[in-house]
């Protein structure tokens, strides 16, 4: 995986060394990730190998990783549940961020396919690891009291300035309620 340049320096009267291309950071992280699962396998007991990983092992990893987060997730029960900013310390867990998890995710299901794994067979990529992506946002979102809502499109100021605006009738003919791409708003 890593890039080295194998010419040899034909001049000896140069000084000039060889270098390796410089890689980029995202590169660099997606290297070090798949080597740091790839201990991972070999250190759990009994040792697995790739082509017998699945996602829950992924899961495993993901669970194995949560003692080194740096993210305070408070429990239900927890006096601070539901607030961004907690006035005072309180006993629950720092757990891995849904979003670093999800980075990780998507760089080491690149690196499986770039490593020779088959894409259909990829577990990073599995349902189950994409549910559990899902529950890590939605109770991470709760306990912090913000919401993951998808981001909506941002809309071109110059095409919204040639276009005439759309009646409200011309709208509701069309299915299309006022409220619809409001996040807070209930039908």
């Amino acid at each position: 995986m890593e890039l080295v340049s194998h010419q040899a320096n034909k001049n000896p009267n140069t000084s000039t060394q060889l270098t390796p291309p410089s890689s980029s950071r995202y590169e660099n992280q997606k290297r070090r990730d798949w080597n740091t699962f790839c201990q991972y396998l070999r250190n759990h007991r009994p040792p697995l190998s790739l082509p017998s990983c699945s996602g829950a092992h992924v899961l495993e990893f993901l669970r194995y990783l949560d003692q080194f987060g740096k993210t305070k997730v408070h429990h239900q029960n927890c006096a601070f549940f539901g607030h961004p900013n907690p006035p005072a310390p309180c006993p629950c867990p720092l757990r891995q961020a849904w979003g670093s998890l999800d980075a990780l995710i998507g760089r080491l299901r690149a690196a499986y396919e770039e490593n020779g794994g088959p894409p259909e067979a990829n577990p990073f990529g599995s349902r189950a690891v994409r549910l559990y992506l899902r529950e890590v946002r939605d109770f991470q979102a709760k306990a912090r009291g913000v919401s993951y809502e998808k981001k909506r499109k941002r809309v071109n100021r110059q095409k919204t300035q040639t276009q005439p605006p759309v009646p409200l009738q011309q709208q509701q003919q069309q299915g299309q309620s006022l409220m619809a791409n409001y996040s807070g708003a209930t039908v």
